[in-house]
């Protein structure tokens, strides 16, 4: 068999614990386009910053912003685009355009607040758009202009594009012939691998060289500089962690207050990302099960080990025999353990799950359906966005190659052995082994020395971005302050810890740090 590497490295985008709104999930109403026949809106558009700008890239330092009002759910927003370099060493080869929204402050601002949900490739213009009160609190909302974008490759931004509904249905649902395991199985899915990377260079337009988070980060700096403000303020969720970290690396003189929630650490191989991962959602799992049975409400019953040999045991059973649901979609073993992971992302989301596994339990996968489309961004046969080609996209460039069996294997065993339920369904051909251009993207530590301070989150028991990623970062950074939050699910602000959540805000809204390390129980 070829060299397999943990493949199934999971979407790092908080706004999946938009779970917990079950009308939002079931309805499917998550997103929705700027009305037709939007007018320009008279607003600030502040002078652009230049100092210090290369010739070269003044025409784009320099650009002048349209807002053109973008209102959503009765609240008042403002939506632009900037013009950005598609090759930042290059600049004169060519241009890509970043879609970026604008939640005014209520009074005089204390500058710009740059967001990111995470991904790589969820959608920060609609993470805004839809969630602002997710996003940040209702103080730095009133005091800061509360932006969102979606990077290069994204969404409404020159995006990735792969394949159609019918063609990515059949990419993310469809079940091998072969079966698991075996040479075929493995020579199957590196077909499809092919197929689909094959389509993301065809359908894209020459960008996806270009679609890295270095080239993001610097995406952010031009915003920045044209919104006015001299320095960056930013909060990153998840892998936006990983691109708020790598923007102060590049330029800590330009770096304000920065929080990173859920963080990455830059300096772990792809491999070891998976194999955490792995472990953590295991955890997780774990976690959920024994909140199951203490409901006096789940379907399973027995200890927790046994309630977690059942849990094995229902995978199997769909692994051999897939169940049809209503629309003739068949539910295999690894679309629900894709449900299943969708649904850790948030305790919140646990009793969805719980619904899910019983139905399966009775031959149902409606509901397994339903958590599946909703982490594939899937309504009505349709896509939603592109934040799985967008996603494949950035670490197919971000990561190097890694061809080491002995650490694949050992990643493996370690799986195996610390995550028993989901290992058999987590690892696979690596799809960026396929991919059309080779990874430009570094692995190591980021220091951002001269940034200043920098506040990382962290949960306990992050079963996405595990709490010890967070713990590497803080200590990584020049002057980094590690804020824990004790408890369950993805990132940790705003999520109703009061401890955590004063610590953030007094640190944008009065420049206030920590003395030392926070733990918020």
């Amino acid at each position: 068999m070829n060299t397999r590497q943990t493949s199934r490295l999971r979407r790092l985008a908080t706004i999946t614990a938009g779970l917990v709104a079950a009308s939002m999930m079931l309805s499917g109403c998550l997103y929705s386009m700027i009305p037709e026949g939007a007018q320009p809106r008279p607003s600030v558009t502040n002078t652009p910053d230049t100092e210090g700008v290369p010739a070269e890239l003044l025409p784009f330092y320099e650009q002048t912003l349209e807002w053109t009002a973008c209102d959503r759910g009765g609240a008042t927003f403002d939506c632009t685009y900037v013009t950005a370099p598609l090759d930042w060493e290059n600049p004169g080869d060519g241009e890509i355009r970043l879609s970026v929204v604008r939640h005014q402050a209520s009074g005089t601002p204390v500058g710009s607040l740059l967001t990111n949900p995470g991904g790589p490739g969820a959608s920060g213009r609609d993470f805004i758009l839809d969630n602002l009160s997710y996003a940040v609190s209702a103080d730095l909302a009133d005091a800061y202009d509360v932006i969102g974008f979606d990077p290069r490759g994204v969404g409404d931004s020159t995006a990735v594009r792969c394949f159609d509904a019918a063609s990515m249905d059949a990419y993310l649902y469809d079940i091998p012939a072969a079966p698991r395991g075996t040479d075929e199985w493995e020579a199957e899915l590196t077909e499809r691998n092919k197929a689909f990377a094959e389509a993301c260079d065809a359908n894209s337009d020459g960008i996806l060289p270009f679609i890295t988070t270095v080239n993001s980060a610097r995406d952010m700096d031009l915003i920045r500089a044209v919104l006015g403000d001299k320095q960056l303020n930013y909060l990153g969720y998840s892998y936006g962690t990983f691109l708020g970290a790598t923007y102060a690396n590049l330029y800590p003189e330009k770096a304000g207050r920065l929080v990173l929630d859920g963080a990455i650490d830059p300096a772990v191989s792809g491999i070891e990302v998976g194999t955490t991962q792995a472990l953590g959602f295991e955890s997780a799992l774990r976690a959920y099960m024994q909140d199951c049975l203490d409901s006096g409400s789940c379907p399973f019953n027995g200890t927790l080990d046994e309630a977690m040999a059942d849990l094995g045991a229902l995978l199997a059973a769909v692994d051999r025999t897939p169940l049809e649901n209503g629309d003739g979609r068949m539910l295999g073993a690894d679309s629900l353990m894709t449900a299943i992971i969708a649904a850790l992302y948030s305790a919140d989301s646990w009793p969805y799950l719980t619904q899910a596994l019983d139905e399966a339990l009775q031959g149902d996968p409606y509901t397994a359906f339903v958590l599946a489309d909703f982490y594939n961004a899937r309504e009505d046969g349709a896509y939603l966005d592109n934040s799985s080609e967008a996603f494949r996209a950035y670490n197919c460039m971000d990561y190097p190659v890694e061809d080491d069996q002995a650490a694949q294997d050992a990643a493996d065993a370690k799986i195996a052995e610390g995550a028993p339920t989901i290992a058999p369904y987590w690892s696979g051909p690596d799809p960026c082994e396929v991919w059309p251009y080779p990874p430009t993207g570094t692995r190591g530590e980021i220091h951002a020395a001269g940034a200043g301070p920098i506040l990382v989150v962290g949960t306990t028991n992050d079963p996405a971005t595990p709490y010890e990623w967070s713990v590497s970062l803080a200590d990584q950074l020049e002057e980094g302050v590690l804020i824990t939050r004790v408890g369950e699910g993805h990132t940790g602000y705003n999520k109703g810890n009061s401890c955590v959540d004063s610590a953030v805000d007094a640190y944008f809204l009065d420049d206030t740090v920590p003395s030392g390390d926070v733990k918020c129980e």
